[in-house]
């Protein structure tokens, strides 16, 4: 698969089929990648609060129930989705959250372009949270490293751990006093109050610049006993030949392309089952990191290729004992073990 790379944001993306193009004439430099058609709902998941967490949520799974509850000495997945690029994951006691837009809108400081609101966590706070173990960021853009969202948290929690690209070093450093930065290759270890760890490896994501800058980052996380590994990268861009020796039981990825006239802003479909196939995955939650209120310009000339249901049949060819889980925005998704 090859990724292409040039001057504008967004600039490499993996795709066969179709070339980026500069975006300079279209995009200010260090804008975003979060768009698709928005997906109906029933907006009837307001709050996430710390009595919730437990509470296994129902999930599609190839039109099949979801996978079970986990049982004494058996590593599990807890994974909410926040809508976005946001996340809440709980790995057997470790709590991450991940890409958290939780203040304010998305607007890159740049409204009459671009501005989202989540459709259904309208009323989370951060008063919301549990206690956190760590905070992980992919990338050093806003609709990732949302700086209306982490400065007030960096208040509340100024020596929670944060694992992160060094792309964002200008922008955590401020604000928080207990970063890692990971580059790709490299690894770090997170521990909870109960004494559970979790390995987190970075990988090579998307370059958002030049050819020869950094690429921002993916992440394998290794649960505490090795039973579950999951990988997370919110373009589906990724370096094959860095993935090839790796797996991952969980994938969460876009499924549907987010396009631009003749520029493919994310990636997914056939990358997406690449991408499973690649890491042998058993379980698929796909990001719906589009599924906003958005409006401004660049709203209006974003299009959305795919369907979540092509993405399933594309799947049963490549990986047909793979299950597709689709998160509900607020509720915990449990995946133990296979």
């Amino acid at each position: 698969m090859a990724v292409y790379c040039n001057s504008a944001p967004f600039s490499c993306k993996a795709s066969r089929n179709r070339d980026p193009a500069p975006l300079s004439a279209l995009l200010p430099t260090r804008l975003f990648s979060l768009l698709q058609p928005p997906i109906s709902f029933h907006p009837d998941r307001l709050k996430l609060s710390t009595r919730r967490w437990d509470k296994v949520a129902s999930a599609v799974v190839s039109e099949e129930s979801a996978v079970g509850s986990s049982s004494s000495g058996t590593d599990v997945f807890n994974l909410t989705y926040l809508e976005g690029n946001s996340w809440l994951w709980d790995i057997s006691g470790v709590r991450a959250l991940v890409d958290p837009i939780l203040v304010g809108n998305l607007d890159f400081g740049i409204p009459w372009l671009y501005d989202a609101a989540k459709k259904f966590l309208k009323n989370f706070e951060l008063t919301d949270l549990p206690q956190l173990d760590c905070l992980l960021i992919t990338q050093s853009l806003d609709d990732h490293c949302h700086l209306k969202t982490l400065k007030p948290l960096s208040k509340m929690s100024p020596n929670l751990r944060v694992i992160a690209t060094p792309n964002a070093k200008p922008l955590l450093d401020p604000l928080f006093r207990n970063v890692t930065y990971l580059e790709p290759g490299q690894e770090s270890e997170v521990e909870a109050a109960n004494g559970s760890k979790v390995r987190i490896q970075a990988t090579a994501g998307p370059v958002l610049g030049p050819p020869w800058q950094r690429p921002e980052n993916g992440y394998l996380v290794i649960s505490p006993r090795g039973q579950l590994t999951l990988y997370y990268e919110p373009h589906c861009v990724y370096n094959e030949d860095f993935l090839e020796k790796e797996h991952a039981d969980i994938v969460i990825t876009p499924v549907i392309k987010q396009l631009l006239p003749n520029f493919t802003l994310v990636s997914g479909q056939e990358d997406a089952v690449r991408l499973a196939k690649l890491l042998h995955a058993k379980f698929i939650v796909p990001m719906k990191n589009g599924d906003l209120h958005s409006k401004g310009f660049l709203a209006s000339i974003i299009e959305g290729e795919g369907t979540i249901e092509s993405f399933k049949e594309l799947l049963s060819k490549e990986l047909p004992d793979a299950k597709t889980l689709e998160p509900t925005p607020g509720e915990p998704l449990q995946i133990p073990p296979p």
